[in-house]
């Protein structure tokens, strides 16, 4: 199809549905973003797939899936609508940067290390600025992030056919650490021996997780298997009263435990974990300016990842 075509058929309606389809991931459920009705959000669709000349997105009984075209298109039609709000954001006075939000995603792990502080300092800096934190495994953070419902995310590097359209900026590596509460048994016995600590409950991340991948290869490297009546959560918080209250090994990335260390509400054994580095990093499209604060709380992470590097 003719570039001039192509521009004079296409409307911002079919962009703000395709988007809204992709955030959703069901007509339904885009049709009510949309005020739309079902069938109306379906015809809008349809005619997109008409204009591009390819089919972009998958439905069926579980809802609506990208194919290969549809995710390339999807980058581009998400500048398009930023462009469009940064327009009327420097034409519209009462969109001053200083009222702006800011939508962040993070790891639970991460979040709970980096964000604290960083966002202390951006609060000082942009008083009148909102932002909103999304925690999940990075799966879904990667997906947040294509769809536009988050600036960036604070995530680890992911397999090339996921980061199409992405870009990672490595802010610092950790290891896995297991960590125990003060006065465990395990701390008398010397803490390194692996086949020991697995006869404790243990907590970890999920499967399908990096963390718990990485779990699994440290385990395995020692020739053990990490046992069934393993407890599994994403909650941090969670994870930590359980090390805390019981004799629980929490298995998790160094970030989770830092300030617990630091302050002595955990104490980290002894077994060397050698090999579960993984890198963290800032994460974001690799196109499309992003909103005028929006850097300035990526600068305030980049700074805190410094102290990271040195702890």
């Amino acid at each position: 199809m003719e570039d001039a075509l192509f521009k004079s058929r296409i409307r911002l309606r079919h962009l703000d549905c395709f988007v809204a389809v992709t955030q959703t991931r069901n007509l339904g459920k885009a049709a009510a973003k949309l005020r739309l009705t079902q069938p109306a959000v379906s015809k809008t669709l349809s005619e997109l797939e008409e204009i591009v000349g390819v089919q972009l997105l998958e439905r069926n009984r579980l809802g609506a899936q990208l194919t290969r075209e549809g995710e390339a298109f999807l980058a581009h039609a998400i500048t398009v609508l930023e462009a469009l709000d940064a327009a009327k954001a420097a034409v519209d006075s009462r969109h001053a940067p200083q009222s702006e939000t800011v939508h962040v995603g993070a790891l639970p792990t991460v979040a709970c290390d980096l964000l604290p502080d960083a966002l202390i300092e951006f609060r000082r800096r942009h008083p009148h600025a909102r932002v909103t934190i999304q925690t999940a495994a990075n799966t879904a953070l990667l997906h947040m992030l294509k769809a536009g419902e988050i600036d960036f995310a604070l995530a680890r590097m992911a397999d090339p056919e996921m980061m199409a359209g992405l870009s990672f900026e490595m802010l610092y590596v950790e290891p896995l650490v297991l960590a125990v509460r003060p006065g465990h048994p395990l701390i008398d016995a010397g803490g390194t021996d692996l086949s020991e600590v697995a006869a404790y409950p243990l907590v970890v991340s999920p499967q399908g997780t990096i963390p718990r991948h990485h779990a699994e290869s440290y385990f395995r490297s020692r020739g053990l298997k990490i046992p069934f009546n393993c407890i599994e959560t994403m909650s941090v918080s969670l994870a930590r009263q359980l090390a805390r209250q019981s004799d629980a090994v929490w298995i998790t990335p160094a970030g989770a435990v830092r300030a617990d260390l630091a302050e002595g509400m955990l104490v980290r054994l002894k077994c060397r974990t050698e090999g579960t580095e993984e890198p963290v990093g800032l994460m974001h499209r690799s196109e499309g300016a992003p909103a005028s604060v929006v850097p300035t709380l990526m600068e305030v992470l980049r700074a805190m990842a410094v102290k990271c590097r040195l702890t």
